[in-house]
């Protein structure tokens, strides 16, 4: 049985338009949560979506996203700890261009409580693996895809900022975001001035990765942070900006 789309995943799209073109944008991560509500959003927007799920990933809210607007989204499969399956993904969209690449994949570690001398190695080089490097080879394989004011964005966290981290608490994931912040900084520096880039905070939201007591709610989140990624195409630099549009300290 596929999942049902009730009142509470339409409400995320309620006061889209569509515009006379379709312009496209990859989702890497949009097999649930914040990435597939962005699909969702982005498709009643008028977008073309390729989103992209786990080769393990059962058939599941994007795959019934799909089957609701033919021809409209493309679903890939690609596991960004994986250098190979990333190499396979670029091989496979060498021919596209992209309004926008956006990298949604993250997770936490088991204990998002430990204290970073608490953790074991394999699970922060997990998180740092997943969070960090993965997302940043997406972005160094597939950037040459993006049309020259289009935008390349990943998913990441104010729970990244150093400067506004003044309660400690979920150490390991707070420093890979903040790992992800510096790499994205190094790679926009190697970018010509005119390339529009961003690091987004969705604020905290419920999700499973978010959990039960985030303050958002996704209808709360998503429909800005869309808004935020459209706006910012064509808009050259690197911003780090929450889902209000709001910078986001470093």
């Amino acid at each position: 049985m596929k999942p049902s789309h009730g009142p509470t995943r339409r409400s995320l799209v309620s006061d889209a338009t569509i515009p006379a073109h379709s312009p496209q944008i990859l989702i890497v991560g949009a097999s649930r949560g914040l990435g597939y509500a962005m699909a969702a959003v982005f498709v009643t927007k008028g977008w073309n979506v390729i989103g992209t799920v786990r080769a393990d990933s059962h058939p599941g809210l994007l795959h019934a996203l799909a089957d609701a607007n033919p021809g409209r989204i493309e679903i890939e499969t690609v596991d960004i700890t994986s250098l190979d399956e990333i190499e396979s993904l670029r091989a496979r969209l060498s021919a596209r261009e992209l309004d926008i690449l956006f990298v949604n994949a993250g997770t936490t570690n088991p204990e998002p409580t430990q204290t970073i001398g608490e953790v074991s190695t394999q699970d922060f080089v997990d998180l740092m693996i997943t969070n960090a490097l993965g997302p940043m080879r997406v972005v160094e394989r597939l950037s040459d895809l993006v049309a020259a004011d289009g935008l390349i964005g990943v998913m990441s966290s104010g729970q990244g900022s150093i400067a506004d981290n003044v309660s400690g608490q979920r150490e390991v994931y707070r420093g890979s975001k903040a790992a992800l912040n510096q790499f994205m900084r190094s790679f926009a520096a190697r970018q010509p001035a005119t390339r529009a880039l961003l690091l987004m905070a969705p604020g905290w939201v419920r999700t499973e990765l978010g959990g039960p007591d985030g303050r958002l709610a996704i209808e709360e989140s998503v429909p800005g942070v869309v808004d935020v990624l459209v706006r910012k195409r064509g808009r050259p630099g690197l911003e780090f900006l929450d889902y209000r549009g709001n910078t986001v300290r470093w």
